[in-house]
């Protein structure tokens, strides 16, 4: 979700007083920032690797922006859009992007930009991921509280899903089922692909605004990243909890890393990325990898598993009042983390 006014504002109000770094345990992967991708200016939301042609795609405020990952090449406006939250491949080359001021998914080439169709979505599409079971995209209408769906083969909705509440970050578990959190809710919604019904209401105990969410298929486990420093994982099968974890400040996404059996929550006004793994038959933050103030989303190529993360300075020196921030020029830029050697 592209943060509001209030969020720009108390999000990074503390951005100074980071906390001390968990430190790296000796059996566990050890992360650092290895190299930046400078792009266009302006806000971002989320972000996603075309594993097959090696692209990267951004949501970029009034475009999406595209990296060649082999060559480095960026292209600044791939796609223009209005306020674009999610940019994420699909077959046969092409790219969707959900824009929240117009509540449409456009549909284009991921090479040329060419626009191949305009969808009509909910209010505020927000993310958007594929399905496997079904074959169909969901997107995440944030203030319109359903789900989209999309046939990415004929380009057209066969309806929508009243799920209710603030939609944010969903994942798929392959096998029929998509779990998305309920920002104002608390709550994890249980959506059946096959029925597109809401099979179930999982509560998020101690979660204030869960945003990012990912899942582990080899344990059938959901990990909330939410606003009041908390992770909160629960049992996918039955919503049961497992555990909560106090993370970093202003999270909004989380990975898992079924390579490294790992899960990634980047914390944007900390500027940390938390590092989840089992440890002794329990889940623990093992590392806090330093990024940038701001990198709250993130992706992961799992061809060679970097890690991308968006982010620009904040001129809050000279900002206003119940304004937002501008951006300092010229300094957009996307992470990229890799596996220290």
């Amino acid at each position: 979700m592209q943060p509001s006014l209030k969020t720009i504002a108390t999000l990074f109000a503390l951005f100074a007083a980071v906390p001390a770094l968990a430190a790296p345990h000796d059996n566990m992967p050890q992360f650092a920032v290895t190299g930046k991708i400078a792009g266009p200016d302006g806000f971002w939301d989320l972000l996603a690797v075309d594993t097959q042609l090696h692209r990267l795609y951004v949501g970029h405020g009034d475009r999406v922006t595209s990296v060649d990952l082999d060559s480095g090449k960026v292209t600044p406006k791939l796609l223009g859009g209005e306020h674009v939250h999610a940019a994420i491949p699909l077959s046969g080359g092409r790219v969707l992007a959900t824009n929240g001021d117009t509540n449409t998914a456009t549909v284009a080439d991921g090479a040329t930009g060419k626009l191949i169709a305009t969808i009509p979505t909910g209010k505020d599409p927000d993310n958007a991921i594929p399905d496997p079971a079904s074959g169909l995209i969901l997107v995440m209408d944030h203030e319109g509280g359903d789900v989209t769906f999309i046939d990415p083969e004929t380009l057209t909705s066969p309806g929508r899903l009243d799920v209710g509440g603030e939609l944010e970050q969903g994942a798929a578990t392959g096998t029929g089922k998509v779990f998305v959190n309920l920002e104002d809710k608390n709550q994890v919604a249980v959506i059946d692909t096959k029925t597109r019904k809401v099979a179930a209401y999982y509560k998020l105990p101690g979660c204030e605004g869960p945003t990012g969410l990912a899942y582990d298929a080899k344990t059938d486990l959901i990990l909330s990243a939410c606003g009041n420093e908390t992770a909160v994982v629960l049992h996918a099968s039955d919503g049961s909890v497992v555990t909560s974890l106090k993370i970093g400040k202003g999270p909004d996404g989380a990975i898992f890393d079924p390579a490294r059996n790992l899960f990634f929550v980047p914390c944007g006004r900390d500027g940390v990325m938390d590092v989840i793994a089992m440890e002794d038959g329990a889940l623990k933050v093992v590392a806090s990898v330093p990024t940038a103030v701001g990198a709250r989303t993130a992706t992961l190529d799992p061809n060679t598993g970097k890690i991308y993360l968006p982010t620009a300075d904040f001129d809050f020196k000279n900002a206003q009042p119940g304004k937002r921030p501008t951006l300092v020029p010229g300094s957009f830029r996307i992470l990229v983390v890799s596996e220290k050697s």
